[in-house]
């Protein structure tokens, strides 16, 4: 059983596969507290593997995204198996301090100060920008390196900090931009 807070189809609103139609799998809990999340971590129903994929083939795309909390704390091969059978390319938002499963086909991964990351491979980190010194993030290795603004509150400050070091791509909310989920 896994605890989901929610499941919804939209558009990925962030990061390389902004505007990429993608079924959500929210999962509750995470085992750090950010100021700026946006889970309810105490809500959630406790649903089997099957449920939830069944609940994702309801919408005809391919992506699948598993975010939170903290997905790494509730995943495994057997699960991210079943998304492949059905057809899933899976992708992760996760904060890299849980050991995911090798399988997962794009790893997005947002980490936090002074916090130690174990996963393997990283597709895109993506910081969400307060200020703070991310110059460390860039010895992350990845294939693209993504600055976020805090909930569309100091995107001009991301975009100068970008100009000034343009290793970084601006990822913007694009879904709090066009006000969808």
């Amino acid at each position: 059983m896994r605890k989901i807070n929610e499941i919804f189809y939209s558009l990925q609103g962030e990061g390389a596969h902004t505007g990429t139609p993608a079924v959500f799998v929210r999962f509750s809990g995470c085992n750090l507290k950010c100021s700026f999340c946006d889970t309810l971590h105490e809500s959630g129903v406790e649903m089997t593997d099957e449920a939830i994929v069944k609940e994702v083939c309801k919408y005809p795309c391919r992506m699948v995204i598993l975010t939170g909390g903290e997905p790494g704390l509730w995943i495994d091969d057997a699960f991210i198996g079943l998304l492949h059978k059905a057809g899933k390319y899976v992708a992760i938002e996760t904060n890299g301090t849980q050991v995911l499963p090798e399988a997962i086909d794009w790893v997005t991964c947002s980490p936090k100060e002074g916090v130690k990351l174990h996963v393997k491979r990283i597709d895109e980190v993506k910081v969400v920008y307060t200020g703070q010194d991310v110059s460390p993030y860039l010895l992350i290795e990845a294939k693209e390196h993504f600055l976020q603004p805090c909930s569309c509150r100091n995107t001009e400050e991301v975009i100068a900090y970008i100009k000034a070091h343009p290793q970084w791509r601006l990822s913007l909310q694009t879904h709090k931009l066009i006000n969808i989920r």
